[in-house]
């Protein structure tokens, strides 16, 4: 976890610097775990955090791993780049992932895409949200598809999905379910004390919507030889414990 000298850090100066300190928050490393992992010190961590490094690539390399990232992007080269464009990866298996690990990827909040129907048909839209006791919170615009959903309780689709592009695979979770507005000030408070979720577009969205799933799945691409993939899983099949 975080430490008490990672919260009164200096503000990175470099994007190198902002992506790791991002990416370190988001698995909820210190600098010294991370440090280990690499086989570095948790004072050069820190400095590639917080000034303009130019580190080798070798050692890039090391970070990248005990980021559980890759490469490219913690240097933001893959940063404009559309997700999947790498080959298939070799021999690779498609799992099923339970519902209560569905929940954990979703990590509490993050960006994903919302399905809709619009005023032109279905309509696929990027969105922040927040879980809340199992629930998906989401802040819009009054009178945006989204909320004309969820003022009549139509159901929508919910997808968040992570790639590592250097190794061909990745996970998908999908769910299904009627949206609400919420306006009573119980519910309000309640989900401001968890973390309201705050839109990157910004500008005018304090429409606050839930989505109730009634049906939560998800998928995994794995390959042979992947971070994270026990030797031979990929011809075994997926794990049944």
């Amino acid at each position: 976890m975080s430490t008490a000298g990672d919260r009164h850090a200096p503000r990175a100066t470099s994007d190198l610097g902002r992506r790791v300190g991002a990416r370190r928050a988001q698995l909820g490393l210190s600098r010294e775990d991370v440090a280990e992992r690499a086989g570095s010190t948790p004072g050069y961590i820190a400095y590639v955090e917080e000034r303009v490094p130019a580190p080798g690539i070798e050692f890039l390399v090391r970070l990248a791993n005990a980021l559980e990232t890759t490469v490219q992007d913690l240097t933001g080269s893959t940063a404009d780049l559309a997700p999947g464009g790498s080959r298939a990866g070799y021999r690779a298996r498609l799992e099923e992932i339970g519902e209560a690990e569905c929940w954990e990827l979703l990590d509490g909040h993050g960006v994903g895409r919302v399905a809709v129907e619009g005023g032109d048909g279905l309509m696929v839209i990027p969105v922040n949200y927040r879980v809340v006791d199992r629930e998906v919170v989401f802040v819009t615009a009054a009178g945006s598809p989204l909320a004309r959903s969820a003022a009549s309780g139509a159901e929508v689709a919910f997808e968040e999905d992570r790639l590592d592009e250097a190794f061909s695979q990745g996970w998908s979770v999908l769910l299904v379910g009627p949206v609400r507005t919420v306006s009573d000030e119980t519910s309000v408070q309640r989900i401001n004390a968890a973390g309201r979720p705050e839109p990157w577009a910004g500008g005018g969205r304090e429409t606050m919507v839930t989505l109730s799933p009634r049906r939560v799945t998800g998928r995994r691409v794995r390959g042979p030889g992947a971070p994270g993939t026990p030797s031979g899983s990929a011809d075994r099949g997926p794990s049944r414990t």
